[in-house]
C-alpha cells in the first residue's frame, strides 16, 4: 500500500485496533494472520532470491506475527530457523496460538544465540513491539547486537526492536532494519529523529481495518503532502506584476559571513518573491550585488536606507550570517519591535534565546543545538522527544516553529507536520540559509506562516533530493539547491 500521510501514537493504535477489528467483524487472531501475511509478502518481494530466513520472536504479539511468517515461508520452500527470546510459555493469547500452529506444522524453535545460523540471508525481527518501556535489557541488547553485526538484511515487524514508537528514540540499542512494516496506523515515532537511521524503507499494511481505525481516531502527526503544496502554489494571473508578490527584506551577512546572506537572497528570488532587498555589512554589499543583481543591496550602516527598508518591506527575515556582535544585537532588537511577519534563523535565534519573547507573527527555524539553547536544555533532550520539543518551543516563542533535522517537524501550536523528504547530504553549511530564503519568499507571496513553513521545508528537501539523485549525497552544497527551486515552485 501507499504510505498514508497521517501518523498516530502507539497507544492510539493499541486501543483502536480492537475496536476497528470489532467494527469489521474480525477476530484478533485473524488480524495477526493478516499482519504475518503482510510481512511475508514484503520480505519475499524485497528478497526474492533468498532461501534461508531467521525469524526472531519475542514474547509479545510481534512474536506471534513472526510465527505466522515462519509458516508462510516454510510453505513456499524457504528454509526457516526460528529463534524464541525467552520461554515460549510466556507467549499469551493469539501469539501463543500462532506458536502452536507452527509447532503442529512440524516447525522447531531454538533459543537465541550469539551467532546466526549458517546460510541465513534474511532476518525477520519480531523481538520487541510498540509496548516496550524503558531501556532494552542487556540480554536483549546482546541479541540485537548479534543481528546488527551480521550485516544481513532485516525486515522488522511493526517497528525495529528497541526503537520507541512514540518518540523515535533508541532505547539503548535498536535493530537497524532495512525494511519496516507498520500496521493499521503508522506510528509517529517512525517518522523523525533517530528513527530515520533504523527504520529503513517504511511500508504500511492496514490489514483491512485502517478505514475503521482512521474514522475512530484523530491523527497526532501529518506528513507534508506534495499535492497539497501544489494547490497552494497556484498559477499566477496573466496580469501579475512584481508588486503583487511581496517585498522581502533580508538582514544578515556580517563580516566574514556574506555567503549566508547570498544563499538566502538567491533562494528567495528563485522561489518567486516579487521584490527583494538585503541589508548587510558594508564589505558584503558588492559580493551580493555581483552574485544576485536582482536583489537591492545596501549596507545596514546607512540609517536612512535602513529605516526606509523596514517600512517598505511586507515581510522580513533576519539571521543568516548575522553574527553576534553589538551591531547584530541592535539589529535584532529593532526587528523584534517590527509588527510584520518575519522569519528568524541562525544568530537571530542566539539572541532570541537570551531574551525570550512571544510573537505570533514569526517563524523560527532552529536546528537541535539551537533548540536546546532556546529551551535551556541539552541536544540529547531535544532528540529524545522531538514532538515534545517542538511543542515546547511553540508555547514559549509563539508563531510557527520549524525544528530541523532528520524528519523536520513544523508546529503552529495546534498541528504538527513532518517532512519525509530530504537526505543526509543536507548536513552541510548554508542549508539553513537557503531554507530561510525560501520560507520568507513564500510568506511574501501570500502564504500563511504555517503554509509558508510547510511548503518551504518540503521544497527545500525535495531540491536536495533531486540533486542527490543526480550526483550523490556526499558533497551536496547548499548552493546546489538553488537551480532546482524554480522548477519545484512551478509544478
Amino acid at each position: 500500500m501507499l504510505l498514508p500521510k497521517i501518523f498516530y501514537t502507539p497507544q492510539q493504535v493499541k486501543r483502536g485496533e480492537q475496536l476497528a477489528a470489532k467494527a469489521q467483524g474480525l477476530e484478533m487472531f485473524r488480524l495477526m494472520e493478516r499482519a504475518g501475511q503482510a510481512v511475508f509478502t514484503v520480505a519475499l518481494a524485497q528478497y526474492p532470491g533468498s532461501h534461508h530466513w531467521l525469524i526472531c520472536c519475542g514474547s509479545g504479539n510481534n512474536g506471534g506475527d513472526g510465527y505466522i511468517v515462519a509458516r508462510l515461508a516454510q510453505s513456499v520452500g524457504i528454509q526457516v530457523t526460528v529463534w524464541q527470546y525467552g520461554s515460549p510459555e510466556r507467549l499469551q493469547d493469539d501469539a501463543r496460538t500462532a506458536y502452536y500452529h507452527w509447532i503442529d506444522s512440524g516447525g522447531e524453535v531454538f533459543p537465541c544465540t550469539e551467532t546466526l545460523p549458517d546460510g541465513v540471508d534474511v532476518v525477520i525481527d519480531g523481538l520487541l513491539g510498540t509496548g516496550v518501556k524503558g531501556e532494552v535489557r542487556p540480554a536483549m541488547q546482546s541479541v540485537i547486537e548479534t543481528i546488527n553485526r551480521s550485516n544481513i538484511p532485516v525486515v522488522s515487524i511493526d517497528i525495529p526492536s528497541g526503537l520507541c514508537s512514540q518518540t523515535g528514540r533508541v532505547l539503548g540499542l535498536a535493530i537497524e532494519a532495512h525494511h519496516t512494516i507498520s500496521f493499521i496506523g503508522l506510528k509517529q515515532g517512525l517518522a523523525t529523529g533517530q528513527a530515520r537511521d533504523y527504520v529503513g524503507q517504511l511500508h504500511f499494511a492496514g490489514l483491512g481495518v485502517e478505514e475503521a481505525f482512521n474514522s475512530q481516531n484523530i491523527a497526532t502527526l501529518k506528513a507534508i503532502d506534495s499535492k497539497a503544496v501544489q494547490q497552494l502554489l497556484y498559477p499566477r494571473k496573466r496580469t501579475a506584476h512584481k508588486g503583487l508578490h511581496g517585498k522581502v527584506l533580508l538582514i544578515g551577512g556580517n563580516a566574514g559571513m556574506g555567503g549566508a546572506a547570498i544563499l538566502a537572497a538567491q533562494a528567495c528570488v528563485r522561489t518567486g518573491s516579487g521584490l527583494t532587498a538585503a541589508l548587510v555589512q558594508s564589505d558584503n554589499t558588492k559580493p551580493l550585488l555581483v552574485s544576485c543583481p536582482e536583489v537591492m543591496t545596501s549596507s545596514w550602516d546607512e540609517q536612512s536606507i535602513f529605516d526606509y527598508r523596514l517600512g517598505w518591506c511586507s515581510v522580513l527575515a533576519i539571521g543568516p550570517g548575522l553574527g553576534r556582535d553589538t551591531i547584530a544585537q541592535q539589529l535584532m532588537n529593532t526587528v523584534q519591535s517590527i509588527n510584520k511577519p518575519k522569519v528568524m534563523d541562525a544568530d537571530a535565534l542566539y539572541f532570541l534565546a537570551q531574551s525570550a519573547c512571544y510573537d505570533e507573527q514569526r517563524i523560527i527555524t532552529p536546528h537541535p543545538a539551537e533548540a536546546a539553547r532556546m529551551l535551556d536544555c541539552d541536544v540529547e533532550s531535544i532528540e529524545a522527544d522531538r514532538f515534545q520539543a517542538v511543542k515546547a518551543l511553540q508555547q514559549k516563542y509563539g508563531g510557527v516553529v520549524v525544528l530541523k533535522g532528520a524528519g523536520t517537524l513544523v508546529c503552529n501550536g495546534q498541528d504538527i507536520y513532518v517532512c519525509l523528504a530530504g537526505n543526509p547530504g543536507m548536513a552541510s553549511g548554508g542549508m539553513g540559509d537557503v531554507l530561510t530564503g525560501i520560507i520568507v519568499s513564500l510568506l511574501a507571496q501570500g502564504l500563511s506562516l504555517f503554509d509558508a513553513a510547510k511548503v518551504g521545508v518540503l521544497i527545500h528537501s525535495q531540491a536536495a533530493d533531486q540533486n542527490a539523485e543526480a550526483f550523490g549525497e556526499r558533497g551536496l552544497l547548499a548552493s546546489d539547491l538553488i537551480p532546482h527551486l524554480r522548477r519545484l515552485v512551478n509544478r
